[in-house]
């Protein structure tokens, strides 16, 4: 696995493989530099067959807090621009088409590009103390593609008040609105990331994979088409020696053996 110098990579213990942002001087930003190491870090797990599950997280004070502004502010024009909002963007889509779940672990603050790396994670866990907010509208920087993944897990209405107030939301009300999954005291937000973590470790690989690509395919599919579609897919999970050795394991009331295929 290849060493980068602003993000913490752990390879696979017991399936589970950790990302953490460390970039505390620039609360853990999404610079140019960063996104780049951390797409090249998901791509790399992706192939990995002994990851089964990727945390994320931030060092020191919190999350992340987006963009880097002063790097932003040094830009020059509309292509360098494009280059990094494009490279953000790519960053969220290898994320979703990741086969491995990737899960946020969040405390402290997740601004405007990282409430969106956290909206963009498929599972999300913080402690209590997180803050989330989309904030570029204070800055005269509407926050347009972080409220594409916000708005995909949060109703419209909700999603509307965060991007055009700025305002910070807490941990409670994230989780009320469908931004993370739950959240916890700081000194069992650790063990309960984990905990989830090694549920999702312990299933078939192959099957998580067919059902992660099939998740993010269907929404975005008519209902008709959702379904054939879905159909299609259930009846080729049935084939992967895993569904057999599952149900069989189920009927006999021992514990599946899966190999993966």
């Amino acid at each position: 696995m290849k060493e980068f110098s602003n993000i913490i990579v752990k390879p696979s213990n017991n399936g589970i493989s950790r990302i953490k942002l460390n970039d505390p001087d620039t609360y853990n930003s999404l610079s140019l530099n960063t996104l780049e190491s951390l797409i090249q870090c998901f791509e790399d797990f992706n192939d990995d067959d002994k990851t089964k599950v990727i945390i994320i997280e931030g060092i020191g004070k919190g999350f992340s807090a987006g963009h880097n502004l002063k790097e932003i502010n040094s830009l020059k024009g509309k292509p360098e621009y494009r280059k990094l909002f494009n490279l953000c963007s790519k960053l969220m889509i290898s994320i979703v088409n990741n086969k491995k779940p990737v899960i946020a672990k969040v405390h402290g603050a997740a601004f405007a590009a990282g409430c969106q790396l956290v909206a963009t994670c498929d599972l999300a866990l913080s402690d209590n103390n997180a803050i989330f907010a989309t904030p570029g509208v204070n800055i005269g920087l509407f926050c347009s593609t972080p409220m594409v993944a916000v708005s995909r897990n949060v109703s419209r209405k909700k999603t509307m008040k965060m991007l055009l107030t700025g305002e910070p939301i807490n941990a409670n009300y994230a989780k009320e609105i469908g931004l993370i999954n739950d959240h916890f005291e700081n000194s069992k937000l650790e063990e309960e990331v984990i905990k989830l973590a090694e549920t999702i470790a312990s299933k078939s690989n192959k099957v998580v994979k067919i059902g992660k690509e099939a998740f993010y395919k269907q929404l975005e599919m008519p209902l008709k088409e959702a379904y054939e579609y879905t159909s299609e897919i259930m009846s080729e999970n049935m084939m992967a020696l895993d569904a057999k050795e599952g149900i069989s394991a189920f009927l006999n009331k021992r514990k599946p053996n899966w190999k993966n295929k």
